[in-house]
């Protein structure tokens, strides 16, 4: 059977948050989602700093990280993730309800691996939840040594 890794949810919107908790855990898709509020919250988490200095190490299989956030933004998050050595290898998804297509061809110029819109149905974003955490974290095979590795 397949390990279940970590998955990092970088979301401010606490219905959204609640919703694609939902939709993972209906579909076992992860050991651990860790939820953060901003960009600056996933950044610690990444670096293992402030409240996140003694977090159990390793990288998550993959980052959902949305763009419109407080502190530091989603694109300003990716930007350092795949300017890093270190972390440049973590899958990035972003999850917005950005339709702009600054953001959209930013986000690829940066690095991103995918860019999806959240539907407005609640079934649709359920839907498409589980197949992101699906690919990612189950079906993807991540380069060697990428999960698990800190600093």
């Amino acid at each position: 059977m397949t390990e279940l890794k970590r998955i990092l949810l970088a979301e401010d919107n606490p219905k959204d948050v609640e919703l694609t908790l939902t939709a993972l855990d209906e579909h076992h898709l992860a050991n651990e989602v860790v939820v953060v509020n901003d960009g600056a919250e996933a950044l610690d988490y990444l670096y293992c700093r402030g409240k996140f200095t003694m977090r159990r190490g390793g990288h998550p299989a993959v980052v959902l990280l949305d763009i419109k956030m407080p502190k530091v933004d989603g694109l300003e998050v990716l930007r350092a993730i795949k300017k890093d050595d270190n972390l440049k290898m973590i899958p990035v998804v972003i999850l917005t309800s950005s339709r702009e297509e600054k953001d959209l061809v930013e986000s690829y110029k940066l690095g991103v691996n995918a860019y999806v819109v959240k539907p407005v149905d609640f079934q649709q974003f359920i839907g498409a939840v589980k197949e992101l955490g699906a690919f990612w974290a189950l079906i993807n095979e991540p380069p060697p040594g990428s999960i698990g590795k800190v600093k």
